[in-house]
């Protein structure tokens, strides 16, 4: 709720997403997918993976495709097209404040083919400064205006989520979920991070390969550390 700071919100959380791995511990398939939505969604998944070592650390995620949705939406109103006409932006790290919505990778369709975002937005100083303010505040200025945390965007994105885990993500597309870090991009593994994933046959895969320039990787690093300090944060609360 408003006025609620993630450390408030994590002493209630952690003690809850215990008991909830402890029940899917117990009584869940093994095979089962597990999608963590409550903040600080990254940290409480981390519990839940801890706390239900049966269930596969593959198949716990948290959403972060709220977040690369709202991306794609400044995106695609700032270009005046489509929203599904853009793709591939990148949620680095934590959903919160710290995250990294980077561009430096995505596309848009047009008329000739498909073109960087950089090159048709032609305005770096929007793309690296209010484009970035705006997807890592949009939850925060949701709660002020509604008084509560956003509702029906947070759920279709779930959807959105689970139809991409379960049944793919399009050929040339990646989308960002919250997932167990195995070090990819130099990001600490332990923690669940938001990585661009592809997905088949119910499985997702981190993308490799992709160029980060310097600035990115400032970025990438401070969400990090974040998640570093929440997991800490967490286990004190535990104990």
């Amino acid at each position: 709720k408003e006025g609620m700071e993630r450390k408030d919100v994590m002493s209630k959380n952690v003690s809850i997403y215990k008991s909830q791995a402890a029940a899917l511990e117990k009584h869940a398939a093994p095979n089962c997918k597990v999608l963590v939505v409550a903040n600080p969604a990254n940290t409480n998944a981390l519990i839940l993976k801890e706390f239900a070592p049966s269930i596969p650390e593959k198949n716990i995620s948290c959403l972060t495709r709220l977040d690369h949705n709202r991306a794609l939406g400044q995106i695609s109103e700032r270009l005046s097209v489509p929203v599904s006409d853009v793709k591939n932006v990148i949620i680095w790290g934590n959903h919160s404040s710290s995250q990294y919505p980077d561009v430096n990778h995505a596309k848009v369709q047009t008329s000739s083919g498909e073109k960087p975002v950089r090159e048709l937005v032609k305005d770096d100083a929007w793309l690296d400064g209010e484009f970035i303010s705006t997807v890592q505040q949009r939850g925060a200025a949701i709660i002020k205006a509604r008084k509560l945390s956003s509702a029906l965007s947070a759920a279709s994105s779930a959807c959105d989520h689970i139809r991409d885990w379960v049944l793919g993500t399009p050929e040339g597309t990646f989308v960002s979920m919250g997932v167990y870090s195995d070090g990819s991009y130099s990001v600490p593994s332990g923690l669940i991070y938001s990585f661009p994933v592809t997905c088949r046959n119910g499985d997702w895969s981190i993308v490799q390969g992709l160029p980060i320039d310097e600035v990115s990787r400032k970025k990438m690093d401070l969400t990090a550390e974040e998640l570093k300090e929440e997991k800490d944060l967490a286990y004190s609360c535990l104990s």
